[in-house]
């Protein structure tokens, strides 16, 4: 038996080498070429292509626990004093997000039931802007399709990952940066840098504890951006390991499309195709409503409205120059109210749908997803 664990532990050690090395190649190509975000993107794309064509692509938890620490920590990095004084926009634009998500996901659904005739349960969990892991858990309770509402989820994060970034440039919002994200390295820091990790992790894995959602990306974050706010930490969390998690990132969402047979995907596409222009539409009409009554820059909002994994989303801004704190609490507010309420909204639309359900049983948060 031991032997049977080793040999399965090296096969998984020799696919995340893999996936790694996939995600450095599509990272580096796309980022050196200065494509928007393209550190991020160029991984996504190359490993779920690796992934499609049935390479075992493969990221283990923990590994994918460590990255959303450290990009975490290179976000809160960049807080100063003068960021913190915006937040008193806040409040206004966080109740419209509120009701972009509720709109996104009830017309979302409809989309799904009525053009490509799902039923109730696997077209709202389809249609939920965000919890990934948490959408799959709840359609295995509820039996619904679960690989339709996978393969949905997983294109809207891929989709949206890779093309607001060019989006955003197309429209003159943004610049493309080839650096990517990060600072550069002092020996002279290096006491500052333990301190910065350690104090940071320490909160992330308490705030991953108690089941808060997205709590390993923001526990770091908020303990980073504390620490460097207030001027007790100056230290910034060095280019090459912000970047090598930014890439790994990017392998990780790209291998979401492992064990996706080709034909299995084209046949949901139209679905997920539709359903990412829906949500994204919305997202666009409600920041439009906010540029135009708020003094507040156009990429900022897009990027804080945007229905994309938080992670990936969050990075974005760092690279593409946008107020991390700002789409951070608006990303924050998104999966929160989604992992609440999605259990409930999921019994209700059982219970239209006569099946049987015990909500008591329904997945709530997941401290391991941070879409």
């Amino acid at each position: 038996m031991p032997f049977l664990l080793s040999v399965d532990h090296n096969r998984m050690l020799v696919h995340f080498i893999e996936t790694m090395a996939f995600a450095a190649i599509g990272g580096t190509l796309f980022g050196l070429a200065g494509m928007p975000g393209g550190w991020l993107s160029g991984a996504i794309l190359v490993v779920a292509a690796a992934a499609l064509t049935g390479r075992p692509m493969h990221v283990p938890v923990r590994v994918s626990r460590t990255i959303f620490v450290v990009i975490g920590i290179s976000l809160g990095a960049v807080v100063t004093p003068e960021t913190l004084r915006g937040i008193a926009t806040y409040p206004l634009s966080v109740a419209v997000l509120v009701v972009a998500v509720v709109v996104a996901g009830y017309l979302g659904a409809e989309y799904l039931r009525r053009v490509h005739g799902w039923d109730r349960v696997s077209a709202y969990l389809g249609a939920a802007p965000g919890g990934l892991s948490q959408c799959v858990a709840i359609a295995t309770e509820l039996d619904a399709d679960v690989r339709g509402v996978a393969i949905v989820q997983t294109v809207r994060v891929a989709m949206i990952a890779v093309g607001l970034p060019a989006a955003l440039t197309i429209l003159g919002l943004v610049a493309p940066a080839s650096r990517g994200i990060g600072g550069e390295f002092s020996w002279a820091k290096l006491d500052e840098l333990a301190i910065l990790f350690a104090i940071s992790t320490l909160v992330a894995v308490a705030a991953y504890r108690v089941r808060f959602p997205g709590g390993l990306l923001f526990g770091s974050m908020v303990s980073s951006a504390v620490l460097h706010g207030t001027g007790w930490i100056e230290a910034a969390v060095p280019w090459w390991i912000a970047n090598t998690a930014m890439v790994m990132l990017g392998g990780m969402t790209g291998s979401r499309f492992a064990n996706t047979p080709l034909r299995l995907l084209m046949r949901h596409m139209g679905a997920a195709l539709g359903s990412v222009v829906v949500a994204a539409l919305i997202a666009g009409l409600f920041a439009g409503f906010l540029i135009v009554g708020l003094a507040v820059r156009p990429a900022d909002v897009l990027i804080a409205f945007a229905p994309g994994s938080v992670d990936a989303m969050m990075l974005l801004a760092l690279a593409l120059n946008i107020d991390p704190v700002y789409v951070g609490a608006h990303h924050l507010t998104r999966i929160f109210f989604v992992s609440v309420t999605m259990p409930l909204f999921a019994g209700y639309a059982a219970r239209l749908e006569d099946k049987v359900v015990d909500e008591s049983k329904l997945s709530g948060p997941s401290p391991d997803d941070e879409d």
